[in-house]
């Protein structure tokens, strides 16, 4: 099978695209640069379905390795034949694969090896063929010292049977079928530890039963969580006697005393054999199912907090709010440079509100502070409240920024980096007001999986879940667009074509010999090579460049195609940037060449009406109900304004101002029914809900969108 064939049959998408793209890959061109800047070639394909042709090309590589292997194998065995190698190649996944390459696979000692040894495999032949009686007699030719007596050498021949039937593809899928169709997962409590604290959150699954092709991602994840954490048996049944039966009708013919071993043999093969490895691979199968669907749920909420609303360039207050430690204030510049900080204590055990309110207005005036940013962790509330009662001699905006994760970057090598001479305390306070500033740059200095906005991430397939993850943030990156003279090295490594290396490479050039004045010497830092720069300049922004299209989308290789442009307009390039009659005043048609077409020219022009326009919303100021302070405070039926913090297929998590987020289930988002909790919600969309249920023993809130 040849990949361009393997792609197809995965996917929908036509075959030049599928082609070109491949073609482009190969010449180590990134899925951001060729889905924005080689439209033409691969028929205007977008990330998500490039994306797809990475991923099966992928898999048609681990497929083709897997074959080599095999065949190695086969050969130095002596078991391959031209038929065998034939069928290895045509195989289109891995369980087909595997199904081939069972039979010749070698194998721990076995019952059956054993039996071979003893040299039953005569007798065993016998009986499958069915047409021998008295097979008690017969079976006495074939004792040995190790064959005792006439029922070893029958249940030796049996444990060939038994393998042979095991080893048999259409057996195997006529298992798989009954399984996928009719599978049921169950779970039952560990007894003795039923009463334990940390087994409370499973008690949903201390006796629960369910189709296993109908149980969602998020309930198999949780399971399967409970019996990692020995809290729970977990069990896959299916209808024994149908699924013996399906087998029985495949082998016996006959009704005489080979017959009745070939049933015993089926059974064994069944019970011993194939359910165990079958049922185990439905159970890894649903898994790796589940994995994906979570990952998925996990990378679309992680790609909406990256495109959070950013404040953009303002002198931020942040304060990391504490109660016996006190709150740790810093005073952030435009750049998000540190220009102080210092600790405040309003808070128990020293209640010193008035020093902390006089220390934060003259700092507001010293520092020309535009905004405050608050961290949501201890204390938050109240600091909040306390910031509120200050006043100011300006209009002050105030906010409350999340803090997932900030104590993962405040200890790593990343924030020491940047802040050698800083401890934990004040890193962690900058990050928060540096995510107010700019989400996006400031959280890729973070593992994507310590942010928390997903479901069972540490459960599903860490290496599934990093790349899947690493693609958001370069795809989300991309998107925005990075100011190559302020970019932070993690920032600027995940830009298209740059990587980790380079971007060390750009920041040491920077620092040396001062900031990039145009695209063209981003060429002199070392090792930034053609290919680079071809894959990374068009995501690349120089702000006040002298060639104003350095400050925009537009690749560099387009630079030319606008100057034409220009001059047919009778403007200079500047002249015809901003200008949203672009579109109106040219003739695209006549633009075109060989290599550029329509699409390309379409998105020149796009570009060219809002060059460099951030595709972020500006953050807003939002407030919490200000009498809401612990669980303890909600009542059934209030509404309260809220933030949504996290997605999930189950619904979407809403925090109200209190340490426990509430869930919204998705039959509680919409008087319609639902079948996509992003079609209702995004991440920090505000929102007002209603309180439907509070569980205070197990710190569980239900709310509720749909209460008009």
């Amino acid at each position: 099978m040849q990949l361009l064939n393997f792609i197809k049959s995965q996917t929908n998408l036509p075959e030049i695209g599928i082609k070109n793209t491949i073609q482009l890959l190969n010449e180590d061109c990134t899925i951001p640069f060729i889905s924005r800047y080689r439209k033409e070639r691969t028929g205007d394909l977008d990330e998500v379905q490039i994306g797809e042709i990475v991923k099966y090309k992928s898999q048609f590589s681990a497929l083709e390795k897997r074959k080599t292997t095999i065949l190695k194998a086969l050969e130095e065995q002596n078991f391959l034949t031209n038929e065998l190698k034939l069928k290895i190649k045509a195989a289109n996944n891995l369980i087909v694969l595997e199904d081939i390459y069972l039979p010749f696979k070698k194998k721990r000692k076995t019952k059956a090896e054993t039996a071979r040894k003893n040299g039953l495999e005569p007798l065993a032949k016998i009986i499958m063929s069915q047409r021998a009686n008295n097979i008690d007699f017969i079976a006495t030719n074939y004792l040995t010292n190790e064959v005792v007596n006439e029922d070893d050498a029958l249940e030796g021949a049996r444990n060939i049977i038994a393998e042979w039937i095991n080893e048999r593809a259409d057996i195997r899928n006529s298992i798989r079928y009954q399984l996928e169709k009719f599978a049921v997962i169950t779970s039952k409590v560990i007894k003795k530890l039923e009463s334990e604290e940390k087994a409370q959150k499973y008690k949903d699954y201390f006796d629960w039963s369910e189709a296993l092709n109908r149980c969602p991602s998020h309930r198999l994840l949780a399971i399967l969580r409970a019996e990692n954490e020995g809290f729970i048996r977990v069990k896959i049944e299916i209808d024994n006697e149908r699924a013996l039966g399906k087998i029985e009708a495949r082998i016996i013919r006959t009704n005489n005393d080979c017959s009745a071993q070939i049933k015993l043999a089926t059974q064994d093969a069944y019970k011993r054999l194939l359910f165990p490895a079958l049922s185990n691979e439905i159970l890894n199968t649903s898994k790796e199912k589940a994995d994906e669907n979570a990952i998925q749920v996990f990378a679309k909420n992680l790609k909406q907090l990256l495109l959070g609303a950013p404040l953009g360039e303002k002198t931020i207050l942040a304060i990391d709010p504490g109660f016996r430690s006190g709150c740790k204030v810093v005073c952030l510049n435009a750049q998000g440079g540190l220009e102080y900080n210092e600790n405040i204590y309003p808070h128990a055990p020293q209640n010193d509100q008035i020093g902390a309110i006089k220390k934060i207005s003259s700092l507001v005036d010293a520092y020309k502070i535009e905004a405050i940013a608050i961290g949501n962790g201890t204390a938050s509330r109240e600091t909040e409240q306390l910031i509120r009662k200050i006043r100011f001699n300006k209009d002050i905006q105030v906010f409350v920024v999340s803090e997932a994760g900030a104590s993962i970057y405040s200890a790593s090598k990343i924030a020491r980096d940047e802040f050698p001479n800083y401890d934990v305390t004040v890193r962690g306070a900058i990050s928060i007001g540096r995510r107010l500033a700019d989400p996006l740059a400031e959280l890729v200095k973070i593992d994507a999986k310590s942010i928390g906005v997903g479901q069972y991430q540490h459960d599903v397939d860490q290496t599934k879940l990093k790349k899947s993850l690493d693609i958001v943030v370069e795809s989300c990156v991309n998107t925005v667009g990075v100011n190559v003279n302020t970019a932070s090295t993690s920032l600027l490594s995940y830009v298209s074509g740059i990587g980790p290396k380079l971007a060390e490479k750009i920041v040491n050039f920077r620092k040396e010999n001062g900031s990039f004045t145009s695209r063209d010497e981003i060429k002199k830092v070392p090792r930034l090579g053609e290919k680079a720069f071809e894959q990374g300049a068009g995501f690349l922004r120089i702000k006040n460049a002298k060639n104003p299209l350095d400050d925009s989308a537009v690749h560099p290789e387009s630079y030319e195609i606008v100057a034409k442009m220009a001059k047919d307009q009778k403007k200079s390039v500047l002249e015809l940037m901003n200008n949203n009659q672009v579109s109106k005043q040219l003739n695209l048609q006549t633009y075109c060449t060989n290599s550029v077409g329509l699409p390309t020219l379409t998105a020149i022009v796009k570009e060219l009406e809002k060059p460099g326009l951030d595709p972020r919303e500006t953050a807003k100021v939002f407030t919490f109900n200000q009498n809401i302070r612990t669980i303890n405070d909600l009542n059934i039926g209030m509404l309260l304004p809220g933030i949504v913090n996290n997605i999930t297929n189950f619904g979407c998590f809403v925090d109200i101002g209190i340490k426990e987020s509430g869930l919204v289930h998705i039959s509680n988002l919409s008087d319609k029914f639902v079948t996509d909790v992003n079609e209702i919600v995004n991440l920090h969309q505000q929102v007002i809900v209603k309180v439907l249920e509070v569980d205070v023993v197990r710190k569980r809130i239900q709310l509720s969108m749909n209460y008009k």
